[in-house]
């Protein structure tokens, strides 16, 4: 269902305090918390003694404190304390998650331990340069994950969906440039001699035509980076009003999923009404994708089966980011035992 060898956003580094909090992630409950010296710890957020979940309970110095019958358990996931007996039972121990906070998000690695590779985070340092300005969201999406990719991959539906804030019937117009390196897929748009759509228009005070750009790069199955923005007619894209649009995609369960965003922008930094407009103007184009991605999830749970989605030469890098993550999932699947033992997890709240 989900590829686990690899890091999701659990959240926002200022969601994570000593007050424990819950996240379900590729239906793996989790409990997050900071010990004393700030460090922040994923555990299964499964009591050891009685399942009660841990994020119901309290930090204790480091640990974290069953709130049903009291055990304890260290940032390593053993167990510290046993309130009714001084002796603490060998297996009373639960799952410790490698975590690594970066750039103000929380990742955290659902796979096999040994395999976790800070390396392998992806590059989003623009959240935390001051010369850049962000604004963030966190959304509950109702559909699965597969759907969120095809929706960043595929901004044809801009023109269409966020006509009143960054969309223009010259998106659809122009086609696409794919290219694949590794697991990563980038779907490259120019937009030449076009007006700037609505909501930059505003925040940037742009008028006139300009060459708008955006170029989705997809690390699969985590993060999007959308490296967007409009310069002058005929000029290097490095000299205009640049965005960075960074979408973390972490799956709670087949048919819901956590989406991290953050916009950053190298203009009108230090402008606070820039910057609530793009938060408003934000969470408009955030609803309106939530929407329709609802009523997709809703279209694909209910459609006959053997009917299939029909792709045209914009889904070019939908049907390659397809494949590579097909092909991840079938790695892990080879490596699993011949005949494991599943234990069906307990999703309940996210």
């Amino acid at each position: 269902m989900f590829v686990l060898n690899t890091w999701y956003v659990a959240g926002w580094s200022a969601d994570v305090s000593r007050k424990p909090i819950r996240r379900v992630i590729c239906t793996q409950p989790i409990v997050l918390f900071r010990t004393q010296d700030n460090e922040a710890v994923a555990l299964a957020d499964r009591c050891a003694h009685r399942a009660f979940p841990l994020s119901e309970g309290r930090t204790v110095g480091d640990s974290v404190e069953c709130g049903y019958h009291g055990f304890a358990y260290g940032p390593d996931g053993a167990c510290t304390r046993v309130p009714a007996q001084t002796s603490i039972p060998e297996r009373a121990r639960v799952r410790k998650y490698p975590v690594v906070e970066k750039d103000g998000w929380v990742w955290v690695w659902t796979g096999e331990a040994e395999l976790a590779d800070p390396a392998l985070v992806p590059d989003t340092h623009w959240m935390a340069d001051p010369e850049w300005a962000t604004v963030t969201h966190s959304y509950h999406f109702k559909c699965r994950a597969d759907l969120i990719h095809d929706n960043l991959l595929d901004l044809t539906h801009e023109s269409f969906l966020h006509q009143t804030t960054v969309g223009d019937d010259y998106i659809y117009e122009h086609g696409i440039t794919v290219e694949v390196e590794g697991a990563v897929v980038s779907v490259d748009r120019l937009m030449p001699s076009v007006v700037a759509p609505p909501l930059y228009a505003e925040t940037m005070e742009a008028r006139g035509l300009f060459d708008r750009f955006h170029c989705t790069e997809f690390f699969v199955p985590n993060l999007h980076v959308l490296h967007s923005g409009i310069t002058g007619e005929g000029r290097p894209r490095e000299e205009g009003y640049l965005i960075k649009v960074l979408n973390g995609i972490t799956p709670i369960d087949e048919h819901n999923t956590w989406y991290y965003y953050a916009f950053s922008r190298n203009f009108a930094v230090d402008n606070a009404q820039a910057t609530e407009d793009l938060r408003i103007g934000l969470a408009t184009v955030l609803d309106e994708d939530a929407a329709a991605l609802e009523a997709q999830e809703i279209g694909m749970s209910t459609r006959p089966a053997g009917e299939h989605d029909v792709l045209i030469a914009q889904d070019g890098g939908v049907a390659k980011a397809r494949r590579i993550l097909a092909a991840l999932l079938r790695k892990e699947q080879q490596a699993l035992p011949a005949n494991p033992t599943r234990v069906p997890a307990a999703v309940g709240r996210d």
